[in-house]
């Protein structure tokens, strides 16, 4: 069976992850052979060429790059794979497109789409043309069915992460609390998240005032960068919450970070899964989450509440501070499980 695997790689987040650890966990099962095809001096290629993966750097500078698009064609030639598994949005559409002109040559691989995301499904999207598309969570299965695709042309299949290597990055000391100059012991709560409205930071600036006569000694902090930091940066000025959270911009050892934090909050709108509370779980770290999209299947609906209720989520992160149940790490949330489901669903289609 050869797979090819396509995505942009236009940052790394958790989606580029997932890719690499698929790639590293299907190279160690007997009759596949894969390739995949990404962004030119991008991080996701040199992780997963770090990986043993065999890996095509391409020209691919807009989303939807012509070029982008001719050279997966020019590799599909070479090495006809039996299905190109496209990992994000403009993968999909190129991976589409690359299939037109390959049934043209006598090629006509299956496509595979993964969807990471629970915003709804525009109804010109080239995931409707897609042979399959793998949702990462219940929340996004919902929303690619209201969007019409077809239930049964919908397998869920979880994001998964490895523990052991999510412990490993997590033991260099971050220092979080020398940073800001607190002492030893001070309670952190931890947001890892890019600043973006779908992420809803604000909701959590709101949750550290409504905390404070509680808990004065709590510390809030934000580590991500994006759109929103400068309206971020207002509003817990506005607050006068500067002395109480700390907008830290992007971290590269968010797994040291979080390690050293007593709890992780997100504060989403609309997550399709979260991985990054997958880490949490995997350091044995409390996690409390609003309602949104993916959250509710992998935090106890004890530390639960509704989307956009600041005090709410003040109230569960105090409790969770004074009371602290980490949950274990499910089984099925594994990278070799998840590994598992996706070959499965290879093997259903060739």
């Amino acid at each position: 069976m050869r797979v090819l695997h396509v995505d942009s790689g236009r940052e790394f987040r958790g989606g580029q992850n997932q890719v690499r650890l698929l790639a590293r966990e299907l190279a160690r099962e007997p009759g596949v052979e894969q390739r995949l095809v990404t962004r030119r001096g991008s991080e996701l290629a040199r992780r997963a060429t770090a990986e043993g993966v065999a890996v095509r750097e391409i020209p691919w500078a807009l989303g939807l790059d012509p070029r982008a698009c001719w050279q997966l064609v020019v590799e599909a030639l070479a090495w006809p794979p039996d299905l190109i598994h496209a990992h994000n949005n403009h993968a999909v559409t190129l991976a589409v497109w690359a299939r037109r002109f390959l049934e043209l040559a006598g090629s006509a691989p299956r496509v595979v789409a993964t969807r990471r995301v629970v915003f709804p499904v525009r109804s010109r999207s080239s995931l409707h043309q897609a042979d399959v598309v793998v949702a990462v969570s219940a929340a996004v299965q919902s929303t690619l069915v209201a969007a019409g695709v077809p239930p049964a042309e919908i397998v869920v299949v979880h994001d998964g992460i490895d523990q052991g290597e999510v412990r490993r990055a997590a033991e260099p000391s971050f220092g979080i609390r020398t940073t800001l100059g607190l002492p030893a012991g001070t309670p952190v709560a931890v947001n890892i998240a890019a600043l973006e409205p779908a992420k809803d930071q604000r909701t959590l600036i709101h949750a550290a005032r409504a905390a404070r006569g509680s808990r004065p000694d709590l510390h809030w902090v934000i580590a991500g960068d994006g759109p929103e930091r400068r309206a971020l940066t207002v509003e817990v000025e506005k607050l006068d919450l500067a002395d109480r959270v700390h907008l830290l911009g992007h971290v590269a050892h968010s797994d040291a970070l979080l390690r050293e934090s007593d709890i992780l909050v997100m504060s989403s709108r609309a997550e399709g899964l979260g991985s990054v509370v997958l880490h949490a779980l995997a350091l044995g770290k409390p996690v409390v989450s609003t309602a949104g999209g993916g959250l509710v299947e992998i935090v106890p609906p004890r530390w639960v509440v509704p989307v956009g209720d600041a005090d709410a989520l003040a109230q569960r992160v105090i409790e969770a501070l004074d009371h602290p149940s980490p949950a274990p790490l499910p089984e099925r949330y594994t990278a070799s499980a998840m590994a598992a489901g996706v070959l499965a669903l290879y093997r259903s289609l060739v």
